[in-house]
């Protein structure tokens, strides 16, 4: 452990991984720097941060697609303690629909969080990390970064884009060695994020088994911390269906559709939606979602 604690900002710190991951960084006595777009549930995460033992929790709340925002978060940081240590961003919303049918603002929003969520967080801190010369960005990723399937163009189509940009940085962050950029792929975790996400397709989600903990996950993301990777998994079927999809195309195209509204679609029924995609959703906001997980 270091002599003085890591500095940590987490995006995304109001629900699901992010939630979660401050607190594992808090047990570990870490300063835990919490962003999201809603106050109320900062405050709570905070406090449980506290509670599990960080040397300081603040909430700085902000939306990741605001660059100004951002920039300040980051400054305010760095005027306070003095430097950053470890970036987790795991900011994101979702929606589901045919591409036709999830309206146009919705799915650029998806997007947005995101791919250009993503680019001014990195904007923002890797100047810090080159006068530091170090430090680690964590870029929470999905299995659908890599595959594709009906019904979540949008997000898919983000996350694509965001381990694009995700494998850019890394090859223009080669001049600096302190400085580690990785992504943590997460399969089916049970978060709120699939009943809070909007919604044109008559149900809300839910994650495709085997579904991990948001506490699994953030064991997975400290573990890159420790010992920095590139890219790692977390769910154990995931090269699985990687290489599904990429090897058998046409078998994958036609057992996805069926497999995942038996697997990924809820059993219930809601009206088109725009969750929380445009806002923060206090009284669903939670580390842990609905179902069991391993």
């Amino acid at each position: 452990m270091p002599s003085s604690p890591q500095i940590v900002l987490i995006t995304g710190a109001s629900s699901g991984i992010g939630r979660a991951s401050a607190l594992r960084f808090a047990g570990n006595g870490a300063v835990v720097v919490l962003v999201a777009r809603g106050r109320e549930s900062l405050e709570a995460a905070a406090a449980e941060a506290r509670a599990a033992g960080a040397a300081d929790a603040v909430v700085c709340p902000a939306d990741v697609i605001d660059a100004e925002a951002v920039q300040a978060v980051v400054d305010g940081v760095v005027a306070r303690f003095g430097r950053i240590d470890v970036v987790v961003h795991s900011a994101q919303v979702m929606a589901y629909g045919r591409i036709e049918e999830v309206p146009r603002e919705v799915y650029e929003r998806v997007v947005d969080t995101a791919l250009h969520g993503t680019a001014n967080v990195a904007r923002s801190v890797l100047p810090v990390y080159r006068r530091q010369e170090e430090g680690h960005l964590v870029v929470v990723s999905s299995l659908l970064a890599q595959v594709a399937t009906p019904l979540m163009g949008s997000y898919i189509a983000a996350k694509w884009g965001q381990l694009g940009l995700v494998r850019t940085l890394q090859q223009e962050v080669r001049d600096v060695p302190g400085i580690a950029i990785s992504a943590v792929a997460c399969g089916g975790v049970n978060t709120p994020i699939y009943y809070q996400g909007a919604s044109y397709m008559g149900s809300t989600g839910r994650p495709p088994p085997p579904v991990y903990s948001p506490e699994r996950v953030a064991r997975r993301i400290l573990g890159v911390v420790d010992r920095p990777r590139r890219y790692v998994h977390a769910g154990f079927l995931n090269p699985l269906v990687v290489a599904g999809f990429r090897l058998l195309p046409g078998v994958y195209d036609a057992l996805v559709g069926p497999l995942l509204r038996t697997f990924a679609v809820a059993r219930d029924e809601v009206g088109p939606t725009e969750g929380n995609v445009f806002g923060s959703s206090p009284e669903t906001n939670a580390a842990h979602g609905r179902w069991r997980s391993l």
